[in-house]
């Protein structure tokens, strides 16, 4: 499978986040790609704005979906917008884009509150896992930014058969965030023997380095800090590799982690 990753610095006008992801889009096709990911966040944003992201938040038949869905004949596109709930606050929801449709969404689970961070305050949180599903032959799992800090979703999508777990994400600078960014990519990687597709925003607040991880933690391919279009193979071979040398997922001794419901059934852990 060919892979383009496209990461950009998402203004606070979705007419010119749009353009941005329907350039990427054409690159990518002429390029020859199957898969375009685009980061977290693509609607609009604005750092000195917090409200701009429930205000700007359109749903997935809205015109910023609408464009991309348009021009997604030919490639598959996954991305993040904000999609209103109807009573104020909206869902990070990740969305699949595959021959001028949207075939598949996700409702991130996992919200960002975390050190300076209160993703809850704007944010409501999905309700079911995250999708496997085909591309080019080979089996794709998704996950949203913070959702790569819980390795039970990464396992949760190999168990369902995912070789590639593709990340979008908006991940914000911070003392030594960038090298928790790259280790837990790799760690999901490794630990799952899957490859891992990260895509970053940039800009003022966000670090960009989007990466692909192979299946045994080799970085394949590392975008900077500037908006960026890159491309990169995975390679099925690679995968069935390091399967064979590292059966971790045959090794297992833990049964597979699901989606807990009920509060009362998460253990809080103090001190």
């Amino acid at each position: 499978m060919k892979v383009a990753l496209g990461q950009f610095a998402v203004t606070s006008d979705w007419r010119v986040n749009q353009k941005q992801c329907l350039d990427y889009i054409a690159q990518a096709k002429a390029g020859g790609a199957d898969l375009l990911v685009l980061p977290e966040g693509i609607l609009a944003n604005d750092i000195n704005n917090p409200e701009i992201l429930p205000q700007t938040a359109q749903p997935l038949d809205g015109p910023f979906m609408e464009g991309l869905r348009k021009a997604a004949e030919g490639i598959v596109v996954i991305g993040c917008v904000n999609v209103p709930d109807g009573e104020g606050k909206f869902f990070n929801t990740l969305v699949v884009l595959r021959e001028g449709q949207i075939a598949l969404q996700y409702r991130k689970i996992h919200l960002y509150d975390a050190f300076t961070m209160q993703e809850s305050k704007r944010t409501v949180a999905g309700s079911e896992p995250p999708p496997v599903f085909d591309v080019a032959d080979m089996k794709v799992g998704v996950m949203t930014c913070y959702d790569i800090r819980f390795p039970e979703i990464a396992r949760y999508l190999a168990l369902a058969g995912a070789e590639i777990i593709v990340v979008p994400a908006a991940w914000v600078r911070g003392p030594a965030k960038e090298r928790h960014w790259e280790i837990m990519a790799t760690a999901r990687a490794i630990e799952n023997t899957c490859y891992v597709v990260a895509v970053g925003e940039c800009g003022q607040r966000n670090i960009g380095a989007s990466m692909v991880i192979d299946p045994l933690g080799v970085v394949t391919l590392g975008l900077g800090e500037e908006p960026s279009l890159g491309f990169t193979t995975l390679d099925p071979a690679r995968i069935a590799h390091a399967r064979r040398v590292l059966p971790v997922l045959q090794n297992r001794r833990f049964t597979a982690p699901q989606l807990a419901t009920d509060a009362s059934l998460l253990t809080n852990i103090k001190g």
